[in-house]
């Protein structure tokens, strides 16, 4: 077989980084090395994978063909791994976990540091999710555990979750916006004409959702919390954001929380995994985040 799971590796370290010399970087080869692995695939395969566009490097459609689909090999071979080093040892070989953005992930930290004093050798992997992502991540296979995902979780008999706690937002504009100086509670006609900053939702297959966005509203969508908040300490829009990660911004000033005629809601957010998970790994984070004062750090 002229083709083989390194292979496909390499190729998705070059795509994924858009160079040879980043790709090295990250393999931890010399870029020549790399250029001369890949020259040899494609003489052995007889097409050409890579074209250059100057200091990028961009696939050919039969590249982009051949990566598009190595990829589902790649993660197949990975849960293949996975799935048998939890019949060897119970323990997984990668955890994949999808936080959602209304959790800091500063707060997670003191969790994943318990869990490596352990040395159980699980390889962890964190990603982020907004809005119906989580639940997409779960479904799609993406993610193993989904901690703090918010909404209604799609109708699936393999998915199991449980209360994390609520999640509170504020409403908040930057000082030298208009909606700063309104008689509060701010009504929401007013803030219907005002652009409303909201975070994209990194569902791929299920229906995007959004939150906090009023009917007729103009939006800018912004990938997660930081750069919702800039946004909005610029004047650029407003929108709801966790306490935990306004606080500073309210401390110094650059953001002032306003009442709306809105009743302040209280958002439930859950820990999700598939039934058919019974990993050692699994089952200590969800004992740990079963544990009242893990949950506390994280949704304040």
């Amino acid at each position: 077989m002229k083709l083989s799971l390194d292979a496909l590796a390499m190729l998705d370290a070059i795509d994924t980084a858009g160079s040879f010399a980043a790709a090295a970087r990250h393999l931890h080869r010399v870029p020549s090395a790399l250029t001369h692995a890949v020259r040899r695939l494609e003489d052995d395969l007889g097409f050409s994978i890579f074209q250059r566009a100057g200091r990028r490097a961009e696939l050919t459609a039969a590249g982009r063909t051949l990566l598009d689909d190595g990829r589902a090999l790649l993660n197949a071979a990975a849960e293949l791994e996975c799935r048998a080093r939890r019949v060897a040892t119970g323990w997984e070989a990668e955890l994949r976990i999808a936080i959602n953005a209304l959790i800091r992930f500063e707060d997670f930290l003191p969790v994943m540091a318990r869990f490596y004093a352990e040395q159980r050798g699980t390889r962890l992997r964190i990603e982020r999710e907004v809005l119906a992502g989580s639940w997409d991540a779960l479904t799609a296979g993406r993610a193993d555990l989904v901690i703090g995902a918010s909404g209604e979780a799609p109708p699936s008999a393999g998915l199991v979750s449980r209360r994390l706690g609520h999640a509170s937002l504020l409403f908040c504009v930057a000082p030298q916006h208009p909606l700063a100086r309104h008689p509060e509670p701010i009504p929401t006609r007013e803030i219907r004409k005002h652009r409303a900053i909201v975070l994209a939702d990194t569902t791929r297959l299920l229906a995007p959702r959004t939150a906090g966005l009023l009917e007729g509203q103009e939006t800018l969508v912004v990938p997660d919390f930081v750069a919702k908040i800039a946004a909005q300490k610029a004047g650029l829009g407003v929108g709801h954001i966790p306490p935990q990660m306004a606080a500073e911004a309210l401390a110094e000033g650059s953001l002032c929380a306003r009442q709306t005629e809105l009743p302040t809601t209280q958002h439930p957010v859950y820990l999700a995994w598939r039934s058919s998970h019974d990993g050692h790994a699994l089952r200590w984070f969800l004992d740990q985040l079963g544990d009242e004062a893990c949950r506390a750090g994280l949704i304040h």
